[in-house]
């Protein structure tokens, strides 16, 4: 058995990474590595919490050029996530894994409501948790909604997924040259105004002093690898 360097963790994705190739929606081939990558950590006993997007169906942050205020954007969006986790959940659990879906607008008969002590119990018993539907309030994003459950379950570290090696000084899809971090601080990603997630969640996770791991979800083993110990993608401290 490989030694944890995490034993519980919340891994959040980007609902965009759920389009592969497409332009829209749900490609089934990304939806099954996605689950059998977080079948391989959760089967060395880590305890995993999901947070997802919901940007491949409706980002709540367009809704205005399209004429719709804010506040419904946003709520379209929440049940955007919903759809994901549903999809991400159907994945999980038809290889095998026990999971619950939390959700933080009350939809009984989809999800079951998000209470704190249920979740860290569900975990405990060995589930895989997705928490849906954001932080259940407009004008805050999943990656505030991924932090705020990384702090309540006490999660050792929030991992975000992306499609880059980790955190740049500046757009490694557009600049070529741009140099990888191994380490650096929030107050850094701050003051640089580095996109690993949005302020308020940065400084959530400075507030509690949670580690951020950013690494390349679409390079099967990162995850795992991580959690065993090795140095993948980039770390987000108080350094």
């Amino acid at each position: 058995m490989a030694e944890l360097k995490y034993k519980r963790i919340l891994l959040k994705l980007s609902g965009e990474s759920l389009m592969g190739s497409h332009s829209y929606g749900i490609d089934p081939e990304i939806l099954n590595y996605f689950a059998d990558e977080i079948i391989k950590v959760h089967k060395l006993g880590v305890q995993v919490g999901l947070v997802i997007g919901g940007g491949n169906i409706y980002r709540g942050l367009n809704a205005s050029s399209q004429g719709i205020d804010r506040v419904t954007g946003d709520q379209m969006g929440m049940l955007a996530t919903i759809i994901n986790s549903l999809a991400l959940q159907n994945t999980l659990e038809k290889k095998g894994v026990y999971t619950r879906l939390m959700s933080a607008i009350k939809m009984e008969e989809i999800a079951e409501p998000y209470i704190r002590r249920r979740a860290i119990r569900h975990l405990e018993k060995g589930r895989i948790v997705i928490f849906g539907a954001g932080t259940g309030h407009p004008y805050f994003s999943t990656d505030t909604a991924a932090t705020l459950r990384a702090v309540e379950i006490e999660a050792d570290a929030i991992f975000k997924g992306t499609r880059v090696d980790g955190v740049f000084d500046s757009d490694p899809e557009k600049n070529p040259d741009a140099n990888m971090f191994d380490k650096i601080s929030y107050m850094d990603v701050l003051q640089n105004n580095l996109r690993v997630m949005d302020l308020t969640a940065i400084s959530l996770c400075r507030e509690n002093n949670l580690p951020i791991i950013v690494f390349n979800m679409d390079k099967a083993d990162n995850l795992y690898k991580i959690i065993t110990g090795e140095q993948i993608g980039t770390s987000v401290g108080n350094y």
